[in-house]
Formats: C-alpha cells, sequence, structure tokens
C-alpha cells in the first residue's frame, strides 16, 4: 500500500512539472514580446520557475530554469547576445536559469518547516536576484567590451550602464511580480492538493 502511495506522489509531481515545463516554455518564449517602455521586457518565465522549486523541490526548479533558459535562445532578443558572444550567451543563459532554479529550491526547503508562507516568498527573492546577479556576472566575464564601448558612447560607468540598460525596470518587475504571485499561485495549488 506504501509502495502505491509513492507511485502515486512521483506521478502527481511528474504531471505538475511536465505542466510548469510547458508553462515556462510559453512564458520565456512570448514574454519578450511584452515592453515596459522600450527598454525592458516583461518576464513571467521565473514564477513558474518558482512555483516548482517549492513543489517538487531544486532539482525541479533548476530543470525549468534551464528550459527557460533554453527557449531562449529561440527568440529574437537571442540574435543581439549571440552576435556578442556565442559561447558566452550559451553558458550565461544556462546558468543563470538552472542556478536561479536551484537556489530558489534550496531556499524553499531550508525555511519550509518554520513557515511555508515566508520559504515561498523568500524563494521568490532568491530567485530573480540569482538570475539578474548570474546575468551581470556574465556580462562582465564574455561581454565586458560590448558593455564597456556602449557605456562610453553613453557617458556612463560600466555598472551604471548594465544596470540601466540590461538590467533595468526588468529586475524590478520580476521580483514584485514573484513576490506577488508566487506566494499566491501556491497557496492556491496547495489548497487544490488538500482536497
Amino acid at each position: 500500500m506504501q509502495e502505491n502511495k509513492l507511485n502515486k506522489r512521483q506521478i502527481e509531481q511528474l504531471a505538475l512539472l511536465a505542466l510548469l515545463t510547458a508553462m515556462v516554455a510559453v512564458l520565456a518564449y512570448f514574454g519578450g514580446f511584452i515592453k515596459i517602455g522600450g527598454l525592458a521586457s516583461i518576464s513571467l518565465t521565473l514564477i513558474p520557475v518558482v512555483i516548482g522549486a517549492a513543489m517538487c523541490g531544486p532539482w525541479a526548479g533548476a530543470w525549468l530554469g534551464a528550459v527557460a533558459g533554453a527557449i531562449f535562445f529561440a527568440t529574437a532578443d537571442a540574435a543581439f547576445w549571440f552576435g556578442l558572444s556565442l559561447p558566452g550567451t550559451i553558458i550565461t543563459v544556462l546558468i543563470k536559469g538552472a542556478l536561479s532554479g536551484l537556489c530558489a529550491g534550496f531556499a524553499y526547503k531550508l525555511l519550509e518547516k518554520v513557515n511555508q508562507y515566508v520559504a515561498v516568498i523568500v524563494s521568490a527573492i532568491v530567485c530573480p536576484i540569482v538570475n539578474t546577479g548570474i546575468f551581470l556576472l556574465g556580462c562582465r566575464i564574455f561581454f565586458f567590451d560590448a558593455v564597456q564601448s556602449g557605456a562610453a558612447g553613453e557617458g556612463m560607468s560600466v555598472f551604471a550602464y548594465m544596470i540601466v540598460f540590461f538590467v533595468g525596470l526588468n529586475f524590478v518587475f520580476e521580483l514584485l511580480a514573484n513576490v506577488v504571485l508566487s506566494p499566491t499561485i501556491l497557496r492556491i495549488l496547495s489548497i487544490g492538493k488538500k482536497k
């Protein structure tokens, strides 16, 4: 009897992970088409990453983040980054996606027994911070010459240029959307799971 329960739980998690993978793929592909002003594109991709990391574990979060990165390669925005450095783009995008989901999952797991609501909020904060932090690190390692020449053309420091033109409102929007929507969606899913 215990074996059947375990199998049922695994099947439920696999089905949820498949659904979240599809959501990540759609959001990653179409998210770049919605713009805030002319600078930042709206991305809701990290929300299902956080949900998956909380409900299915850190490795599921890493999977979902990596899927988001892989789907990015099929978007129009990828061409710009590929033009700067193909290997740098691949490494940066895949690592930032996978590590943001993995870290969100470990943050959730660490705090889950204390308070699930706090755990999902912290996870929702960790995910975009890691995502953006690794993106900035990738810019520094792989795209520094392009960033430096762009900054010089704008009369800005390299750091200010990266924040304004590459991170901008995207980080703020991702952080706020994650903190508001991830706990709400997780609560709804948890209520449905208990019935």
